[in-house]
């Protein structure tokens, strides 16, 4: 049966009130804040439900996608505010979905989350070369009172610093697991770090015997480490294609506007020919992120494939775009007021994030031959 790639008229509805709220009551940052606006979070959270979209309504979500996680992915990306929504909505949320086995702390733990009372993300990444499960070193020791310790270190966490809850990868008997673990542990270092995205907060955090409580059913964890990250992944193309959409209408907005020698700047061929390859590339990135998240929702057998190629695709085309809308907008897209900078601050940060920037070696992994 074939996928139904575009969204559904519910999902362009929700589109469009998300991107209003957003427009409305939130300003991406040119420096990097300790924290996010909690009353925006919890309206954006709780009030839209927009960080359980895809969890079951059994569970406290909205029963709705992935298609409509994409959506939402999208309209973060046109606008790159500081919300806590990928570290919790995308990469927490995907892993008690799919760490069954526990659902008393999974029911509770989803509940917290999809209110807006607690956020949330996942640690598993322990060096800058990506993810390996044969070479976690990470550990869970059981303590005396039939609980774990976690001892270890992870890098570069989505929202690591400020996040209630850590969902930690932490070895068992040589094998990936996930554990609980609060922020407020006593003993739990968080470290954030300057980077590059001063609306992406990342950090380091070291974990030195510090209590936690285990999820899933012991031999899960690897497949769904490889899930979460999948769909990271897609959700990351789509709001790479979110921004380089945005940063497309910037660069047709501003040439339409901008007069040099008697007329616009638009009618000039050069600036055409460029507007018109950013708008190509818009538009294959669309495609591919539309295509990823179709197939994650209907947990289709194409999704390795179409994550791979959306991965790769909406990657190198926000990286693209961004850089042509500063060349488009000349001196004034260099200045520090103008968004134009955020854009490409956000699409070189994301291209590592995940290891999307190693595109290639997702294709090869996904068995798909690069054309």
């Amino acid at each position: 049966m074939s996928l139904r790639i575009t969204p559904d008229a519910d999902a362009e509805e929700l589109r469009a009130v998300v991107r209003e709220v957003l427009e409305r009551h939130a300003e991406p940052s040119r420096d990097a804040e300790p924290t996010w606006d909690p009353d925006l979070w919890r309206r954006f959270a709780g009030e839209l439900g927009v960080a359980a979209l895809d969890v079951p309504e059994e569970l406290g979500g909205a029963g709705a996608g992935f298609r409509e996680v994409a959506v939402v992915a999208e309209e973060l990306g046109r606008r790159p505010v500081r919300l806590p929504w990928f570290s919790t909505a995308v990469l927490a949320v995907g892993a008690l979905l799919e760490l069954v086995g526990t659902d008393g702390l999974r029911r509770e733990l989803l509940a917290a989350l999809a209110s807006g009372e607690r956020t949330a993300t996942f640690a598993w990444r322990e060096d800058h070369d990506g993810w390996d499960p044969d070479r976690l070193t990470t550990r869970a020791e059981g303590d005396d009172h039939g609980g774990w310790r976690l001892h270890g270190a992870k890098l570069q966490v989505v929202e690591g610093a400020t996040a209630d809850v850590l969902l930690v990868v932490a070895a068992v008997e040589g094998e990936p697991a996930v554990f609980v673990v609060d922020g407020t542990a006593e003993g739990l270092v968080r470290s954030p770090l300057r980077a590059l995205d001063p609306n992406r907060q990342l950090a380091d955090v070291l974990l030195d015997g510090i209590p936690a409580r285990r999820l899933g059913r012991p031999g899960d964890a690897r497949e769904v480490i490889a899930r979460v990250l999948e769909r990271g992944r897609a959700a990351l193309a789509a709001e790479q294609t979110g921004g380089a959409a945005a940063a497309l209408e910037l660069s047709t907005s501003y040439a339409a506007d901008r007069v040099q020698f008697g007329r616009p700047i638009a009618t000039f061929q050069a600036v055409k020919h460029r507007c018109a390859d950013m708008a190509v590339r818009v538009e294959a990135a669309r495609s591919a992120s539309w295509w990823a998240a179709a197939a994650l929702a209907e947990d289709s057998a194409e999704a390795p494939a179409a994550v791979a190629t959306a991965a790769l695709v909406c990657s190198e085309a926000y990286s693209w775009v961004a850089a042509e809308t500063v060349q488009v907008h000349g001196g004034i897209g260099f200045t520090w007021e103008h968004v134009a900078h955020l854009h490409v601050r956000r699409a070189a940060a994301d291209a590592v994030l995940l290891g999307v920037g190693h595109g290639d070696a997702l294709l090869a992994a996904a068995g798909v031959e690069r054309a």
